[in-house]
């Protein structure tokens, strides 16, 4: 069965992410605070439908295949408007610590995705569903926080920057908030590769193909 709660909440999320991408790119802090917004909507859609499917036991094949498609898209729908922001040349072009964004990062990031999409693909032909496992969820999980916090860092710098603010309190959120920018890409990464790994090795029979 394909059209469960669940699954109508994930085709929810996909239709989201142009639109979240449209949004960070567009000029003005009204669009790029409803980027952020619609993103954070996106990404507790996706702990919402998690939890219905479990809770009413909704799982389906469909799900498991669809599931990790809206995680891609939405990843898609920030990292490369990201790639082109931090690009932009001006004083909150560059993220903190990192600056702009590293070409090898997006294709470490981008490639994982399309490998292993190639890979539940072929999985699938012979009838193998592959389901997201305990690594990739806490690499998404990673990336979400990344792209969550991105996309407030630019509408409220330039908030900041054109409301005077300068008090003790601005600069603490400031530093605390630049701080997970660059911690959880760099976490993001490490477990992009790792995850990628763990997916190659837990199903390497599909790999070898003597399944």
């Amino acid at each position: 069965m394909i059209v469960t709660l669940p699954n109508a909440i994930t085709f929810g999320r996909i239709a989201a992410c142009p639109f979240v991408a449209y949004l960070a790119l567009a000029p003005g802090t009204t669009s790029r605070y409803a980027a952020f917004l619609l993103f954070l909507a996106a990404a507790l859609s996706d702990i919402w439908d998690g939890h219905l499917a479990r809770k009413h036991r909704w799982v389906t094949d469909a799900g498991k295949l669809l599931d990790p498609l809206a995680d891609k898209l939405l990843l898609v729908s920030t990292f490369v408007p990201f790639y082109f922001l931090t690009r932009r040349g001006d004083e909150l072009g560059g993220m903190p610590w990192w600056g702009e964004m590293p070409l090898w990062v997006l294709v470490v990031v981008l490639g994982r995705e399309l490998l292993i999409t190639a890979f539940r693909g072929y999985a699938a032909r012979r009838g193998v569903v592959i389901a997201a496992g305990r690594i990739g969820k806490h690499k998404t999980l990673a990336q979400s926080v990344f792209a969550g916090a991105l996309l407030l860092w630019y509408p409220t710098a330039i908030s900041a920057a054109e409301g005077g603010w300068s008090g003790a309190l601005w600069v603490g959120f400031r530093h605390f908030h630049g701080s997970l920018i660059a911690v959880s890409l760099a976490l993001a990464v490490a477990l992009t590769v790792a995850s990628m790994a763990d997916y190659l090795w837990r199903h390497r029979e599909v790999v070898t193909g003597r399944r």
